[in-house]
């Protein structure tokens, strides 16, 4: 039986998860971000001491097919952007539509009216995060930072920056990383 579950967006996650259901006894055969698979069926009553065992934690259980849907648009995008290691040279839509078996225009639809927000613009905003981080630990240059996040040049990179941050990338390095947020909060 598969559970989806929100807000799973690193891999302390995963072992929290992992570690909770099996606390309650159960069996998780595999645990993926956003996604468990338990080796038994469960009855409501299990789902109900689930979904409380998991909310102290941060965690919600996915009931609704539209919600699990974007939380799997989210969870392909988190992956992608921040987990990846070689550069975001992808067409986004045809990656997502591949991934979940589903046309993309209905995919788009979905997000947009369970997120309040375009897919385009919650990669962004991951994008953003992830650059954000790369500033931060200081080991590359805003040059190469824009090649790894397959801007089309620093120029670029920089000007998505400032419109979603409101300060420039030099402003951020200089500044400190008090502006970064949680990948479950972007």
């Amino acid at each position: 039986m598969k559970l989806h579950i929100k807000n799973m967006v690193c891999n302390r996650c995963k072992m929290v998860v992992k570690a909770e259901l099996e606390k309650l006894g159960f069996k998780p055969l595999l645990v993926e971000l956003g996604e468990v698979s338990l080796a038994e069926n469960i009855t409501s009553e299990d789902k109900i001491r689930i979904a409380e065992r998991l909310n102290h934690f941060g965690f919600e259980l996915l009931e609704d097919k539209k919600t699990q849907i974007s939380e799997q648009i989210k969870t392909a995008i988190i992956n992608l952007v921040h987990y990846t290691k070689d550069p975001l040279k992808i067409n986004l839509s045809a990656y997502l539509s591949e991934l979940l078996k589903l046309e993309y225009t209905g995919l788009s639809s979905i997000f947009s009216e369970v997120e309040n927000q375009t897919i385009e613009k919650y990669f962004i905003a991951q994008k953003i995060e992830k650059a954000k981080e790369m500033l931060t630990y200081g080991e590359l240059t805003l040059s190469e930072i824009a090649y790894q996040l397959n801007y089309s040049s620093v120029a670029h990179l920089s000007a998505q920056f400032k419109k979603v941050t409101g300060i420039t990338p030099s402003a951020y390095k200089a500044a400190s990383a008090d502006g970064r947020k949680t990948l479950d909060e972007v």
